[in-house]
């Protein structure tokens, strides 16, 4: 079961907050709300995103937005601790007894690798579909991170579309102060919603599941080399030892007192 990413939470809702609240400061919030910069600053805006990607594309946009509130499926810890205790049952019991184990396993790239395993291909047959597998995984989320990307460029590129309507109304009702009133409203308010849904939603969005890309990557070639190395029979405390590797010097010794904790518990 998937995580929450608590920090995209904070972070969106905060940033919300910090901005209602310089609103509401000197001001009644129906100042900064119109309907027609809504729609010319969000929906043409996502408009142009349409005309940019196919429809097969297109369609998983809101899917990736979801994503970045969204954790990983495992942690590191974790997945050194299943492959300590996986390559022990496989030097003790031979690769075929890890079946079971596999079948519990809920992440797809690493139970799909443990099969090979057992199934007995080849180490470099396991390594070139493995890795080809993270490669294609990259270039999906690229695409996902370009669609927010593009989002974020063409917010308010339609916030400065909606600014010069404003303008133009304004411009050609001087004698009618109501309608002079109201093409000013536009002409600011749209200029003002495309900055907040590039700066605050789009783009940092797009920095989120980069980097999110990035540790999954991560994650992924360190769960290879684990199935590599049991396939190898190597020594279990050998695997951990090399899959520590991927830790930062902090998280190894965090994951060493965990590991101290648990073995005293045992005792």
């Amino acid at each position: 079961m998937k995580k929450v990413d608590i920090m995209t939470f904070i972070g969106f809702f905060a940033g919300v907050f910090v901005i209602l609240w310089g609103i509401l400061i000197n001001s009644p919030l129906s100042v900064f709300y119109d309907f027609a910069s809504v729609v010319i600053t969000l929906l043409g805006s996502l408009m142009a995103v349409a005309i940019n990607y196919p429809f097969s594309e297109f369609k998983r946009l809101f899917k990736v937005i979801l994503k970045t509130f969204k954790g990983m499926n495992m942690s590191n810890f974790e997945t050194i601790s299943l492959f300590a205790n996986l390559s022990r049952k496989a030097r003790r019991e031979g690769l075929l007894s890890l079946e079971d184990e596999v079948n519990e396993i809920e992440d797809k790239y690493l139970k799909k690798g443990l099969q090979m395993v057992i199934d007995g291909i080849e180490p470099e047959t396991i390594r070139n579909i493995m890795e080809l597998e993270i490669d294609e995984m990259v270039k999906r989320h690229g695409v996902g991170q370009n669609m927010l990307k593009s989002w974020a460029a063409y917010a308010p590129a339609f916030g400065m579309i909606g600014t010069l309507i404003g303008l133009i109304q304004m411009l050609v009702s001087l004698e009618d102060s109501s309608k002079i009133a109201s093409g000013m409203a536009v002409a600011l308010i749209t200029t003002f919603y495309g900055s907040v849904l590039a700066n605050l939603v789009f783009t940092p969005m797009a920095s989120k599941l980069a980097l999110k890309t990035e540790i999954e990557a991560s994650g992924r070639e360190m769960m290879l080399e684990g199935i590599i190395a049991i396939q190898s029979g190597v020594n279990p405390r050998i695997v951990e030892d090399k899959l520590l590797c991927y830790l930062s010097p902090k998280d190894r010794e965090k994951y060493a007192e965990q590991n101290t904790e648990r073995t005293e518990g045992v005792q």
